[in-house]
């Protein structure tokens, strides 16, 4: 039987742990070829290795979403060592270890810092990419946002509401060029940065008020990124779709 993704090529950013972990692992097991484009050299060098020795092709490239060039280095490697690219994956944000405090009060470095990897990152490797995806007919870009897009908390909200406005731009700019462009909104989900950004009672609590009653599985969000990714979906784009156990309802 096929793979949905043999002979296609893709990139992760953020694919050293986590979701993105778990987006890189499901995409090589159905056939892709990875770049982990990932800042983390230690646990994008660890995810790699791992795709490899269980037969699937996977690259670690040392990646800053924040940089232009860092992200065109990252492309020209995976354009060199696979050929051109079909599907972006952008994940990479800060999340783990954030600072939280009120948006008047907050360090304006370290907002400025936020501001570019987490909004402007996935803007960043998209124009970096989408030239490569032309080369081979158009492809499929899914962005990484979150539930908190809609919830106004903290300044984790501010850019991944804007990444709604990104997808939704570029998924009008690059429609007539065959590039879909979709973003996925998780809820809660089981990874070691959700250990970490909020104690266990929280957590708890949260999950208490969800329908489903349970935290989310990464492969729960990964299911939806391939499906997004695949030709199941080539008349979808501009969309955000929720992963989060009915945490929220839009009408």
């Amino acid at each position: 039987m096929q793979k949905r993704f043999e002979n296609k090529v893709a990139i992760v950013t953020g694919a050293g742990g986590g979701i993105g972990e778990a987006y890189a692992k499901a995409l090589a097991a159905e056939g892709a070829a990875v770049v982990i484009a990932e800042l983390d050299e230690a646990q994008g060098i660890k995810v790699a290795d791992e795709i490899n020795a269980s037969g699937g092709k996977a690259l670690f490239v040392a990646t800053d979403v924040g940089d232009t060039s860092s992200a065109q280095n990252m492309v020209a490697e995976a354009i060199r060592n696979f050929g051109d690219i079909d599907y972006l994956v952008n994940n990479a944000a800060i999340y783990k270890g954030m600072k939280i405090a009120p948006l008047v009060e907050i360090d304006w470095s370290y907002y400025l810092h936020f501001i570019n990897i987490n909004m402007h990152g996935a803007l960043i490797v998209a124009r970096a990419a989408y030239q490569s995806m032309l080369n081979r007919g158009g492809g499929a870009i899914v962005n990484q946002s979150s539930t908190a897009a809609w919830m106004g908390y903290n300044l984790y909200s501010l850019p991944k509401l804007a990444l709604h406005s990104i997808t939704q731009i570029l998924a009008r700019e690059l429609g007539p060029k065959n590039i879909r462009v979709n973003g996925i909104a998780p809820g809660p989900i089981d990874t070691e940065a959700t250990r970490t950004a909020a104690d266990q009672s929280v957590i708890d609590h949260l999950v208490s008020t969800m329908p489903l009653g349970r935290i989310g599985q990464v492969d729960e969000v990964a299911a939806l990124c391939l499906f997004l990714l695949s030709s199941d979906a080539s008349f979808i784009t501009g969309q955000i779709y929720s992963v989060d156990g009915g945490q929220l309802f839009r009408a």
